[in-house]
Order: structure tokens, then sequence, then C-alpha cells
């Protein structure tokens, strides 16, 4: 998709010829590169653990440091897009990532880890609002559908091209700690420049202007859309964060499977499978997908919980395609009901306050498996966090069919 934009010098005809810019593609594109960093460095916590000597409670805590730098970034910075424009937070977040990657090139031990991850939260923060707002934005009235999808799939397909991709650089390239970082930084230098080919979409953007913290911030309007739309994604991102942060320790360690890129394609599946529901979710109305999403999410938990009692890869990748398809549904239709109520004026803003709920499901409950992991063991803390997040999924999907009969009925 190509956005007409600039004036440029007339043609011999008399017709002045118009300068062409990238549009929401190559967005979504950027959006997708930077939230592979986050992801990146989820099939190496095995090697880490073995050059470093930690334990599976401080694989949790590193990667829930990036969380930490997510919210904090949405609460300090999340509507500032709307204030500097669109671009300048994206070249920022684009920097955030990089500087992520050369911590972890550093191999400085566990602070260069910590350092790392809360940059990559960072970069993650200011993507998460900027990037959703800037592929909406860019796109023309008649395909702000298609849009929607992009960006929700850069964000989901991102997160899952991240393990893919170091997985297996990992397991059959040389440099396994190093190749992958240095392959997204230079996947970050060709989103730089194509960052700066997009035009800006805010009018009148201070890009010098000040971050004016506004901490959660949902109007009045948008709440009874806000509550059970982010209760949905809180769930569904309690999932991929059992993936990214669990999944691999359980390949490796109960099935024995040491192929770095086995690992990287089983927390890919479920990424992946969350952008296949996403599409499906323009087939389906937002008030129907939201609750059939959770339904969804919840034979996905079951198909995880049993692959950790069976011990069985093929239930893992079931529970993860299974999980993922609902994730994906319910995630996109909760992003467009809240994106579609948010005034434009405050967008980013409750777009950015969602996902401060969103990122708390991928941080807490993760570390709460890993501290249990030191009692449990991994199964059972496995089985124990499934119980509780299909609970809280049951609950979502009931309170949101009950409200649908009583609209219906209004």
């Amino acid at each position: 998709m190509i956005v007409m934009t600039r004036t440029s010098p007339r043609r011999p005809g008399g017709r002045p010829r118009r300068a062409r810019r990238p549009g929401y593609p190559a967005a979504a594109a950027v959006f997708a590169v930077g939230m592979a960093g986050t992801t990146l460095p989820t099939p190496l916590y095995g090697l880490y653990r073995q050059e470093l000597g930690f334990s599976e409670l401080m694989v949790t805590v590193v990667f829930a440091s990036y969380a930490v730098g997510v919210i904090l970034t949405l609460l300090l910075a999340g509507n500032h897009s709307d204030v500097a424009g669109r671009r300048p937070v994206l070249l920022c977040a684009l920097g955030f990532a990089a500087a992520s990657a050369v911590c972890f090139l550093l191999e400085g031990g566990l602070p260069a880890l910590f350092t790392g991850r809360v940059l990559s939260g960072f970069s993650a923060g200011l993507l998460s609002g900027a990037g959703t707002v800037t592929v909406l934005e860019l796109a023309p009235p008649g395909r702000r559908s298609r849009a929607g999808l992009a960006a929700t799939a850069a964000n989901m397909g991102g997160l899952g091209c991240g393990p893919l991709l170091s997985g297996l650089l990992a397991e059959y390239a040389p440099m396994p700690l190093a190749l992958p970082f240095l392959t997204h930084l230079g996947l970050l230098a060709v989103a730089c420049v194509i960052v700066l080919l997009l035009p800006e979409t805010v009018p009148g953007a201070r890009p010098g202007a000040r971050p004016r913290p506004r901490g959660l911030y949902v109007p009045a309007e948008v709440r009874d859309v806000f509550t059970p739309s982010s209760l949905a994604a809180f769930a569904g991102f309690s999932l991929l964060g059992l993936f990214t942060a669990v999944a691999p320790s359980f390949v490796s360690h109960t099935l024995g499977i040491g192929n770095l890129a086995v690992s990287g394609l089983v927390v890919f599946s479920v990424f992946l499978s969350s952008t296949v529901g996403q599409a499906l979710t323009g087939r389906v109305p937002v008030r129907s997908a939201l609750p059939l999403g959770c339904l969804v999410l919840v034979g996905g938990l079951l198909l995880v919980g049993a692959s950790l009692w069976a011990e069985s890869l093929a239930l893992m990748v079931a529970g993860a395609v299974c999980g993922g398809l609902g994730q994906g549904l319910a995630f996109r239709a909760a992003l467009t009901a809240v994106g579609d109520a948010a005034p434009p004026a405050h967008r980013a803003a409750t777009v950015s306050s969602f996902f401060v709920v969103a990122y708390t499901g991928i941080s807490l409950p993760v570390v709460g498996v890993g501290a249990l992991t030191m009692w449990l063991g991994l199964e059972r803390a496995g089985l124990t966090f499934t119980t509780c997040v299909t609970l809280l999924v049951a609950a979502t999907a009931l309170h949101l069919v009950r409200h649908a009969a009583t609209t219906r009925g209004r």
C-alpha cells in the first residue's frame, strides 16, 4: 500500500508529481521487527543457564523484567506519540531494541540480561501503542479492517518470529549467543530507514515535547468495553507468557529434546496460531468473537495442562495451536472494540492502558509458575497455572455472554 503525500515539482504537462511514501504494510513490518527482539532470547535461556548457573525461577524473573519495562513505559509515555508524533516515538523504540541487543551481545552475566530485558520492555511499551495506532492511521478509509489485522498480526507475528529465528540460528549456525542479536541489529537498521520514510500522522506533532505521564487512562465512555476486553487480554497473554518463559524448559528438561530449533518452533506455533485467530476475527462480529475466543482459549489451556500431566510434546503443540487461536480471536476483537470506542484524542493512551493489563498477564502469573517450580516441580506448577487461568477465562466468557444477552434484551 502506498500513501500519497508531499507535492514535488510539476511534470511537463503541468500536473504536480506526488512523492510516494510507504503505507501501513511498511509500518506493520517495522512493528514486527521491533517486537521480534522481545522474544529473541527465549530459546537461549537454557544456554544462559548452563553458562551462568541460575535456576528456573531466575529464568522467569529475567523474563518478567521485560514486562516491568513495558508497563513502566506505557504508564509514563503511553500517550506520548499523541503529542510528539508517531515517527519520533517509533525511532526511540527501535533505539531501545538495539540497545537491548547490545546488552545480550556483551554477555556480562545476570545484570546484562536484566538490563537487556528491561530495555526490550521499553521498546515494546512504545511500540504497543504507537505502532498499533500508526498502522491504523496510515490505512485508507476502506482498508481499516485490513490495517487492524496487520497491526495485531505484526504484534503477534513479530513475537513468534523472534524465538523461531534465534532457535534456528543457535542450533544450526555458529555463535549461538551472538548471531541472533547481530541479525536483529541489521533488521533494526532497515526498520529505522523505513520509519524515516513514513508520513507523520499526528497533525501539529511536537517531536521535542516532554512526556506527560497520565498513568492508566481510560475515558469514561470506554470503560464498559474496556473491562471485559482487558480481562480477556490478560488471560490470553498469560498463556503466551507460559510458552515464552517455560515451554523451552519443558521441552528440554521434561521431554529431553535438546534441539533449540524445536523449542523455538513450539513457541512460534502459539504466536502463529494467534495470528491465524486474528485473521478469522474479521469474519465474526466483535461481540461474538470475544466470548468465542475465550471458549477456544479454555480448550487450549486444558490441552496444555494435559500435556504437562502426560509429558507429551504432541499435546503441548495441540494446546499451543488451540490456545493461540483462542487468544488471537479474543485479542483482536478486544483491541478493535477498545480502539473503536476510544476518542481520537486519547486513542494511543487508551490502547496503551489496554496493553498494560495485557502485559501484566504475561509477567505476574509466569513468575508465580517459576516460584512454584521450586517447590512443586515444573509439571505441577504448570498444572496449577493452567487451572487458575482456565477459571479466569471461563468467568470472563460467562460475563461476556451474559452482557450480550442483557444488551439484546434491552
